[in-house]
């Protein structure tokens, strides 16, 4: 444990909950996954293959980490799992807060074409994206982070205006 403490340069107890956190998430991933390959009656199969796409998610992501922790300017690696597990909440979250909201304003595909409705429903869900980004990041203890990536992404597609 202290091995994997020092390589994830945990120096709390309440730290280790991001790896914790991070693992069934991947292991639920992988289970999903190997879903859409294997019917549920087969539930073996259904498992290693689960295994074998979490053993391989695993591997990619850690790639993905040594990558990412040269890019982002985190202070401890645990942060990293903290960062990925905003994104990922932020996503689903941003669906299931603009989704009601849309219905409440009468927007659906009954009443305008596909295209303006799709139109409409990313930016609306795009919207709520950057805001929950910064609200969930805070709560996961990384605002300053997400707030400096807020201000970038912003800058990016022209709102510089907003932001300086």
């Amino acid at each position: 444990m202290q091995k994997f403490k020092a390589n994830w340069q945990i120096t709390k107890n309440w730290q280790l909950i991001f790896p914790f956190i991070g693992l069934v998430a991947l292991g639920y991933s992988s289970f999903k996954l190997a879903g859409l390959f294997i019917s549920k009656e087969n539930l073996a199969i259904l498992i290693g293959l689960g295994a074998v796409i979490f053993f391989v998610l695993l591997k990619f992501i850690l790639k993905i980490f040594e990558k990412l922790e040269k890019k982002w300017e985190v202070n401890y690696r645990w942060e990293l799992i903290s960062i990925f597990l905003v994104f990922a909440s932020t996503g689903s979250s941003s669906v299931f807060v603009s989704r009601p909201l849309i219905k409440l304003m009468g927007i659906n595909r009954d009443n305008l074409p596909t295209f303006a409705y799709w139109f409409l429903y990313i930016v609306i869900g795009f919207i709520f994206y950057q805001i929950l980004l910064v609200l969930i990041g805070w709560i996961f203890g990384q605002y300053k982070f997400f707030w400096n990536f807020e201000k970038k992404m912003l800058r990016r597609i022209g709102l510089k205006r907003l932001v300086d």
